[in-house]
């Protein structure tokens, strides 16, 4: 049991000298963009609307309640660098690089810098109000509604469709799949962080 704590110290201790300096901050951002890469390939095509199921949201909610605003934008930012020139890293539910970026889940991919950015902030700014875990529900919820609100307003604007409609594809079918990120991207960070208390 003591060799299990220590080690997990170590891990918390190894994570913050990463985050303390620049080569380790940028080592960070960009494994934080293969683990979205990774996340986007666990993917489900849905029949009744053109957007996928994927895990890529709650690599999202994740890498920015983990990384912070900053750091979690710029991660963002650079996946999407990545996915514009070619590289494998979006759903493969789609025709790839710049032609996904202005297909049906494009509102959804660009609102991925700022949903990261609003994670990594609403966890930190309601640091004294609320327990790791609930803060971190707070920001998944936050960072989703970014999502769902950039990715229904692209669709509705690609496919003119009424309000109704782009909530019934682009909103409902995710719901409690984003109940289910939310909750675990909320667990892991929260364990995170006790890990580097203690």
């Amino acid at each position: 049991m003591q060799s299990a704590i220590s080690s997990h110290s170590g891990l918390a201790h190894r994570s913050e000298l990463l985050q303390d300096s620049l080569p380790g901050r940028i080592a960070l951002v960009v494994a934080a963009t293969a683990f979205v890469a990774v996340c986007a390939h666990v993917s489900l095509p849905l029949p009744f609307t053109p957007v996928p199921l994927t895990l890529q949201t709650f690599a999202v909610l994740l890498v920015g309640m983990a990384l912070g605003p900053v750091a979690g934008f710029s991660a963002m930012i650079l996946y999407l660098a990545e996915g514009a020139m070619g590289f494998p890293v979006f759903s493969p539910h789609g025709p790839g690089g710049v032609a996904q970026l202005l297909g049906p889940t494009a509102g959804y991919l660009f609102s991925y810098p700022l949903a990261a950015a609003a994670a990594g902030w609403v966890v930190r700014a309601t640091r004294p109000l609320q327990s790791r875990f609930a803060r971190a529900v707070i920001a998944g919820i936050a960072a989703s509604v970014v999502i769902f609100t950039l990715g229904a307003t692209w669709l509705a604007h690609l496919l003119h469709l009424g309000t109704s409609a782009a909530w019934a594809l682009a909103v409902t079918p995710f719901l409690l799949g984003e109940v289910i990120k939310i909750t675990a991207a909320a667990g892991i960070f929260s364990t995170l962080q006790r890990w580097q208390r203690s």
